[in-house]
């Protein structure tokens, strides 16, 4: 290097000593000692934008309440405050660097975001970076704070906006599965229970009920979100307010409440508050039920579309990838398959969740950044399974008239639909005909005399099987001749 060439590096101290830091890093000592004690997973925090956004968020409302309550000057207040919205806006989500996963129950991430904030701020002010005799990280963006409150509070907001994505998706897809069901609304079918042949249905019945129990996903996990809405600021180490001032709680409630848009209320006992992981269980535990049934929605997709000549093959997938490197025009049900694995590995994580709540112990829960990773990676990859189901495979669905028309006609479940017209022994003895002979219901009803043929049509039509219009009028009489007659037309087949 020659005497011209300004130094790569900037010497930074903490309380273990002095590290060189690079010059253009925006974080610094902290960070780094960070990066070599966690060379965990390769995933930064800040491939989940919006814990990024949260952290900005809530250092931000601090920053605004230190300065209301007196206790940081406005030029340092603001400067922190602009660099806050400057990152919630997008900036420098390269310069949060740490893993997230990590000891020492998010203080690494904190202070991340505590030296990027500082060091930015001190830039507005037409510093360098690294001058924190000026502008400290700790002394000035963490002031009246401590991990043990930011940090969970902003995980929190963080899970409330993943929370908004994920619902949003749900009911893209809830509505892209009911406007499939009007199409299929007339389309008949045999119901399955225990994979055996049950009564009619229509396809549409089918796609509903998809439809309908996705939404009840969306409420429920909208009557989570007022769970974390509860804030512990102002609690710093362990609840007591420590190095706080009395009036900082109340303030930075309203500030944070008016930076995020939300309705944040203060937690009433702020020692529980530090240590109760509840609401992540609550929340992860939701999110769970959610995939375990979009996982068996995707299950009955696959099996609804399984041969296509040798299965079901009763609806058809849209065909988007080539399905074998081997078998020439195999195409698979990929969508709902990588849809079943986003709900294993959200299974896996709610596990996770539950034993890293169950492991904190005493005034802090230490393990609250797994928590927080497993929480965020399952929020959004349900939304981008949501979102790829929705868009590459329920929109597209088509079904196989042909081939459901044919399974009534000769199924042997339509003749439950008859049973109080013909009574059950005619009944039975028309479906044994039916599954040996695959003649249709009708046929052989007509056949036999017990019906006419405009009878036979109106009961077994496709709203009366369904359900969907319940059936009116005088029940044709079954009399003691006709069941005769039927029964003597059995023993001669015998």
């Amino acid at each position: 290097m020659t005497g011209n060439e300004a130094p790569r590096t900037r010497t930074e101290t903490d309380s273990l000593g002095s590290r060189e830091v690079p010059i253009d890093a925006y974080w610094g000592i902290n960070t780094l000692r960070a990066l070599e004690n966690f060379p965990i997973t390769s995933v930064p925090i800040a491939v989940y934008p919006d814990l990024i956004e949260a952290l900005a968020t809530v250092k931000q409302a601090a920053a605004r309440a230190n300065k209301a309550i007196g206790v940081l000057d406005a030029e340092r207040a603001d400067a922190i405050d602009q660099a806050a919205q400057e990152v919630r806006d997008g900036a420098l989500r390269d310069q949060f660097v740490v893993d997230i996963v990590q000891g020492g129950a998010g203080t690494s991430t904190n202070m991340n975001t505590n030296e990027v904030l500082a060091n930015r701020a001190l830039e507005l002010l037409g510093r360098e970076k690294g001058d924190h005799a000026y502008l400290h990280p700790i002394d000035h963006v963490n002031r009246s704070q401590s991990t043990n409150d930011t940090y969970p509070t902003s995980i929190k907001l963080a899970m409330i906006l993943g929370v908004r994505r994920l619902t949003g998706e749900l009911e893209r897809l809830s509505n892209a599965f009911a406007e499939r069901g009007r199409a299929f609304q007339d389309v008949l079918k045999i119901g399955r229970t225990q994979l055996q042949d049950a009564v009619p249905m229509t396809l549409g019945q089918e796609f509903t009920g998809f439809a309908h129990t996705i939404q009840e996903d969306v409420l429920l996990l909208r009557t989570v979100s007022p769970l974390l809405a509860e804030t512990n600021l102002g609690a710093t180490a362990i609840g007591t307010g420590i190095t706080a001032d009395p009036q900082y709680r109340d303030e930075v409630r309203r500030q944070l409440q008016v930076a995020s848009g939300l309705d944040i209320v203060t937690a009433p006992d702020l020692i529980e508050a530090t240590s109760d992981a509840g609401a992540f269980m609550t929340l992860s535990g939701t999110v769970k039920r959610s995939a375990a049934k979009l996982s068996k929605i995707c299950n009955d997709l696959r099996l609804l579309a399984s041969g296509p000549q040798a299965g079901l093959g009763e609806i058809t997938l849209p065909a988007r990838q080539a399905g074998s490197s081997i078998m020439p025009g195999k195409v698979n049900p990929v969508i709902p398959e990588v849809v079943n694995q986003i709900a294993f590995a959200v299974a896996g994580a709610d596990t996770t969740v539950t034993m890293a709540a169950e492991g904190g112990q005493l005034q802090l829960n230490a393990f609250e950044p797994i928590i927080t990773h497993s929480i965020l990676q399952s929020l959004q990859w349900m939304a981008s399974g949501c979102a790829t189901l929705r868009v590459n495979c329920v929109t597209g669905i088509e079904a196989n008239e042909a081939k459901l028309a044919a399974q009534v006609d000769t199924n042997v479940g339509v003749v439950t639909a008859l049973t109080p017209y013909i009574g059950y022994a005619a009944a039975a003895s028309i479906a044994h005909t039916a599954l040996t002979t695959s003649t249709p219901i009708a046929t052989l009803v007509t056949a036999a005399g017990l019906m006419d043929e405009d009878q036979v049509q109106r009961v077994l039509s496709p709203a009366r099987l369904s359900g969907i219009e319940l059936a009116t009028g005088a029940i044709p009489v079954v009399t003691e001749a006709m069941l005769d007659a039927e029964a003597e037309r059995v023993a001669r087949e015998r």
